[in-house]
C-alpha cells in the first residue's frame, strides 16, 4: 500500500483539496487498493472541521465528494507515510525540521508538477484569506496528476 499525506497549514482548504483530488484520481484509475490517501496541518486549530466551505463548493462542482475532518500532523505520520506533500515552503520547512530522520519523501507538491512543466509555480498559495479556490484547483489538479504519474513510474503501479 502505497501512502500519501497531503499538508498545509491548517488542513481546511489546500491540502484536503489535494487529498480528495489525488483519491479521485486514484480511484478513476482504479488503484484504490494500493493507496491509502489522508491530509493534515501543521496547525491544529482546525482540527475536527470540515474542509472550508470555498474547499468543498469547488471540489462539488468538478463531481469530487470530500467528508474529511482537519487533523494535526504527528511525527508519526512522516514515518508511517511513504510520500508527505507540503504545499508551500513554510509547511515544508516544518516538516523537515519536525521530522528530522523519517523515512517519508517529504517535498513540496508542486514539485512533480514543475519538473514534469505542467505549472510553472513552487507553491499552492493559501485561499484562505483570499478566496482564490478555483486557483487552488486549478494549481491542484496538475499537481496530482505529475504525483500521480511520479508514483506510478517509482513504485511500478
Amino acid at each position: 500500500m502505497i501512502r500519501v499525506l497531503f499538508v498545509c497549514m491548517g488542513n481546511i482548504c489546500r491540502s484536503p483539496m489535494a487529498e480528495a483530488v489525488f483519491q479521485d484520481m486514484v480511484n478513476r484509475e482504479g488503484l484504490q487498493d494500493q493507496f491509502f490517501v489522508d491530509s493534515a496541518g501543521t496547525g491544529d486549530w482546525h482540527a475536527g472541521s470540515t474542509a472550508h466551505p470555498g474547499t468543498l463548493e469547488v471540489l462539488t462542482r468538478h463531481h469530487i465528494s470530500y467528508d474529511g475532518r482537519a487533523r494535526q500532523v504527528t511525527r508519526d505520520d512522516l514515518d508511517a507515510f511513504d510520500y508527505v506533500l507540503a504545499m508551500d515552503q513554510e509547511n515544508l520547512g516544518f516538516l523537515l525540521r519536525y521530522g528530522r530522520g523519517a523515512t517519508a519523501e517529504v517535498r513540496l507538491f508542486l514539485s512533480y508538477a514543475k519538473e514534469q512543466g505542467r505549472v510553472t509555480r513552487s507553491e499552492v498559495p493559501d485561499p484562505y484569506m483570499d478566496g482564490g479556490y478555483d486557483r487552488t484547483y486549478n494549481l491542484v489538479q496538475p499537481g496530482c496528476a505529475a504525483l500521480l504519474d511520479h508514483i506510478r513510474m517509482a513504485e511500478k503501479v
